[in-house]
């Protein structure tokens, strides 16, 4: 078949030459490389030779200055961002001197990178702040706080999760820096720092139900539904617990001047008013300093030594001003300070602070549930992520529901569902309850357990004297319990809360008396902190009215009691046992205390607490000087317990050891050496333990007429020759 007319011109075109047109020139070839190429000038005014520079502003070693460093910052490039951020922490740290003209550009530049969309910026960012802030006064930070915190909660609501992430590192920075800064307005509804924070926390969490609003069914925070890692979960937790203690401080009272002194919370609602608690509180309380400043009263002075000036006591200038008062006029001013105890805006505070618990409350124990398995079973060997995000939860718990049932009765009536939400959360981990790691030891991780059971003893303590609270003002009120259709539920609870006290019991009675916990072969030494977290618990086991319990009240109270004699007077935990025992003495001569907790419910307990008391001159006498607190603690309870007459002092055994255990505290008559003074004459001039101690010895000498141990020739050879030899004549007489 003959070829068509169309191949045979398409094999005649690879020979055929191409015809010129007229007026067109002859047109590259395909293959043809085009060499040709165009000159721009680039202007560099920095580099120009023509430049005058000024050679003392400092330079990075790739010399840059501030203000380049600055531009840089604001590069489109990532890499270049970086570096510039590297370069600053490199100029500073060689010319810190910049800081006092340049610091708010700095911050005004650096805040622009909070949120930025490159890892590796942010990092290089939280480093150079983890460097910087700390070396900056918090006064010269404060007033840049307003534009930190606005870029960090715009990043905490950023689209990026990986970018949330980070604000919240930074929030942790500016936490502990700032805290005062970065919780301003969280209880409030003006749209403050700390209500944006707080909601970018329940947006991360996925929590749902925007913060504040106390009404109305939950109401999601966020668009973005993101599963949080373990490791991203941890960040927000641990940072949203640390928000928490910040910002719930305030609840916690006023603190005490001296940082050492137990905080006696939980015998508050053993008092009908907050101000007859604070009176039994100051009892035994130290006085703030037990040296106070004392000067010697002089006709005629030397202006050039300063003599002149005397120190003014505020303790002595109140007392002269209230004998001023009749008792009518203090009777108004109690009423006045009852109604103002507890006002609106609190009420208000603890319901924000009890639907923030309620929201929390299914993201808290979904994240205990998913840990506890790998962490808590023998043949697991958990991360260091899972235990930490356990203690996360474990804290924020402590800290919402510490504010809720520490609460006043007529506030706390109002969070009705508090309690049970803290008990479904205890049901939980109460099967794995005294926790206690397995496989290698480590101290790290063994300190986290402990304090997850100190944590866990003290939030069965809260509800344990919550629900009796509850049945104690139902019973006085006469008012017959309801019966509704929820009673299996309640008592699901009642039995949960009682296998929780018997467990709490056990793990108590073990650390008091340096038992091994279960799992562990040595037994562990209390410490300050550990004990002092230990004993909301102990009361609340102490003044437990249910009958099934009397035997728990009554091991617990022979514990802790032995465990004080038993700790040595060099130890820091001396202190803390004398002061709670001495309290539970006080307890019952308190006309106002109407809580459970009675002495001579059993003989053998007033034996113990007897023999409790006579040891007291001992740790009085080897302390000395070496603690005024703790022996002005011993003073002053045996002082008010015998102005009392209480009835585990007034024994008539009792008052005799006091009044020969005491001599040796004064003077003592030594067969080689002669006449020794005790450590009475060491103790400060100035100190007003001095006459307390004197005050001591005359209600002992009182108490009983003899004075066969010769208490009385003691103290006079030790007042001899000193200022206080004329009161103790006074006194004595």
């Amino acid at each position: 078949m003959p070829k068509s007319a169309k191949k045979r011109k398409a094999k005649a075109a690879d020979f055929s030459k191409a015809k010129l047109k007229l007026g067109k020139g002859k047109q590259l070839g395909s293959n043809a490389i085009d060499t040709s190429f165009k000159a721009r000038s680039i202007a560099l005014p920095s580099q120009s030779i023509a430049q005058e520079k000024d050679h003392h502003i400092p330079t990075t070693k790739r010399r840059l200055t501030f203000d380049d460093l600055i531009i840089h910052a604001k590069h489109y490039s990532a890499s270049t961002r970086k570096d510039a951020i590297l370069g600053l922490r490199e100029l500073l740290e060689a010319n810190w001197d910049l800081m006092e003209t340049s610091f708010t550009i700095l911050i005004g530049a650096c805040v622009r990178l909070i949120g930025d969309e490159d890892a590796s910026v942010r990092k290089a960012l939280l480093a150079f702040f983890t460097w910087l802030l700390p070396r900056i006064p918090q006064g010269d930070l404060m007033p840049h706080s307003p534009l930190l915190l606005l870029f960090t909660t715009s990043a905490q609501t950023h689209i990026f999760p990986e970018i949330r992430i980070d604000a919240i590192r930074f929030l942790d920075l500016f936490l502990e820096h700032i805290p005062q800064a970065v919780i301003t307005g969280w209880n409030e509804d003006n749209n403050g720092h700390g209500t944006r924070i707080l909601e970018g926390y329940l947006g991360v969490l996925n929590a749902g139900t925007k913060f504040g609003e106390t009404d109305g069914p939950m109401k999601a925070t966020s668009t973005a539904s993101v599963v949080l890692t373990p490791a991203s979960k941890l960040i927000v937790l641990h940072s949203l617990s640390t928000f928490l203690q910040v910002s719930l401080s305030t609840f916690a009272g006023p603190s005490s001047p001296d940082p050492t002194s137990l905080h006696t919370w939980y015998l508050a609602s053993s008092f009908s008013r907050q101000a007859e608690y604070q009176a039994f509180e100051n009892l035994i309380q130290p006085s703030v300093s037990t040296l106070l400043r004392h000067r010697k009263w002089q006709g005629e002075v030397d202006p050039e030594e300063g003599d002149d000036d005397f120190p003014y006591n505020p303790s002595v200038a109140g007392s002269l001003l209230g004998d001023e008062f009749t008792l009518q006029e203090l009777a108004d001013i109690s009423n006045v300070i009852r109604a103002s105890e507890f006002d609106n805006s609190d009420d208000r505070d603890i319901s924000l602070v009890a639907h923030l618990a309620r929201t929390l409350h299914s993201t808290l124990i979904s994240t205990f549930l998913d840990c506890a398995p790998a962490i808590f079973s023998p043949s697991a060997s958990p991360s260091e992520t899972q235990v930490q995000l356990v203690v996360a939860v474990v804290q924020i718990v402590q800290s919402l529901y510490g504010v809720i049932l520490q609460a006043p009765a007529s506030v706390k009536g109002n969070h009705n569902t508090a309690p049970e939400d803290l008990g479904a959360i205890l049901g939980y981990m109460t099967p794995y309850f005294p926790f206690r790691p397995f496989g290698a030891r480590d101290i790290k991780v063994e300190q986290s357990f402990q304090n997850l059971n100190l944590q866990f003893c003290e939030l069965t303590s809260l509800l344990i004297l919550t629900t009796h609270a509850g049945s104690t003002r139902k019973v006085r009120r006469g008012k017959p319990q309801q019966v509704n259709k929820d009673v299996s539920s309640s008592k699901r609870s009642r039995d949960a809360l009682s296998i929780q006290t018997e467990r709490v019991c056990e793990y108590i009675l073990q650390l008091l008396r340096g038992e091994p916990v279960a799992g562990s072969q040595l037994g562990r030494v209390l410490t300050p902190d550990a004990y002092a977290a230990l004993l909301p618990a102990i009361w609340a086991l102490l003044n437990n009215a249910l009958a099934q319990h009397q035997e728990i009240s009554s091991a617990v109270l022979h514990a802790t009691v032995e465990h004080s004699i038993k700790t040595s007077s060099k130890s820091a935990l001396k202190r803390l046992t004398i002061e709670f025992i001495a309290r539970l003495v006080l307890l019952s001569t308190e006309p106002r205390y109407h809580g459970n907790f009675r002495l001579g419910r059993d003989a053998g307990e007033d034996q113990k607490l007897e023999d409790w008391v006579a040891h007291l001159p001992q740790p009085l006498w080897e302390l000395g000087v070496n603690n005024l607190p703790a022996s002005e603690i011993i003073i002053r309870f045996l002082l008010r317990a015998l102005q009392r007459k209480s009835r585990v002092i007034h024994a008539s055994k009792t008052i005799a050891a006091l009044r020969s255990k005491l001599v040796p505290f004064f003077s003592i008559t030594h067969s080689v050496r002669g006449q020794l003074l005790g450590p009475y004459s060491k103790l400060p001039v100035a100190s007003p333990l001095r006459r307390l101690a004197l005050d001591l010895a005359a209600t002992v000498l009182l108490a009983e007429a003899s004075d066969e141990d010769g208490l009385s020739v003691a103290v006079d050879v030790a007042v001899a020759g000193t200022d206080e030899q004329e009161y103790w004549g006074h006194i004595e007489s």
